[in-house]
């Protein structure tokens, strides 16, 4: 088995006749800035939702098997350069974009932190180190991908969301938002990648109200931190000026926090204990 690249969180390996295997770690990362904390039992909780997802989805996609306990075979594949996002609810970056202009929404659109959109939108990115958002028509233009290419993603993700959404409402979960990966196997377009809440924003029912920061069960709690005890701008401001950010130190009751909340989400959405 031959070792291939190692991402954010998982490492990537060769496994041979085709197939790779993911290795998920409890590695973290915020804002684009990986960290030297590790979050315990992280790793085996994104390996078994992306083996929970990718078995509960009626879309083609490229899982083969669970490995181990933190380890998932895959088949190979040519992957698109778009990140499918489809969000649900007002939140997260498509608030400053919306704030300065770079995204237009519906005039009757309830523009209130965290308020749920009329319909999903569907808002890729470019994959980057640092993911940036991308039209339809530049999309096409880059040669990204092709014009029906570009509607079969949005219409599949929506579906996707669509579907997430009603498994994570029974489970007492808000899905605010979902970043799919999607490549093409055999000539067809097949889901890919990994899905778990590195992947989402999950907000216990509960506790929802719009117009104020949401109770996350998800990576969203270390980037409150950050957000809050202003490292987010120190980010921001040391790669204006050239220089790769700082992480800090995760402290030990948010570490624990993560955890719980992460074993939390796996349990209570899938039904099966870690």
């Amino acid at each position: 088995m031959k070792f291939l690249n190692s991402g954010k969180v998982k490492d990537v390996y060769d496994f041979g006749d085709d197939t790779l295997l993911f290795n998920f770690s409890n590695r973290v990362s915020a804002y684009d800035v990986k960290f030297h904390d590790e979050i315990p039992q992280k790793g085996k909780v994104l390996c078994k939702f992306a083996k929970f997802w990718f078995e509960q989805l009626d879309v083609e996609n490229h899982f083969v098997k669970a490995y181990s306990d933190t380890e998932i075979i895959v088949k190979k594949m040519q992957m698109l350069p778009i990140e499918c996002v489809v969000r649900g609810y007002f939140y997260g970056s498509m608030v400053n974009r919306w704030k300065s202009g770079e995204i237009t929404l519906a005039a009757d659109t309830d523009t209130r932190l965290a308020a749920k959109l009329s319909t999903p939108l569907f808002d890729p990115t470019t994959k980057s180190e640092h993911d940036v958002p991308i039209t339809k028509d530049a999309a096409i233009k880059q040669n990204f991908v092709t014009i029906d290419e570009y509607d079969w993603l949005s219409e599949k993700s929506i579906q996707i969301y669509n579907k997430m959404s009603l498994i994570a409402d029974a489970a007492g979960f808000i899905l605010a938002d979902l970043k799919l990966e999607f490549g093409k196997l055999d000539g067809n377009i097949t889901l890919g990648d990994s899905i778990g809440p590195d992947e989402y924003r999950l907000w216990p029912k509960a506790s929802y109200a719009p117009g104020k920061i949401q109770d996350a069960y998800d990576k969203q709690l270390l980037r409150d931190w950050l957000t809050e005890h202003g490292y987010h701008k120190q980010f921001e401001k040391s790669r204006k000026i050239g220089q790769e950010p700082v992480a800090p130190q995760i402290p030990s009751e948010l570490v624990q926090k993560m955890t719980d909340r992460y074993v939390a989400a796996y349990e209570r959405t899938t039904g099966f204990s870690l």
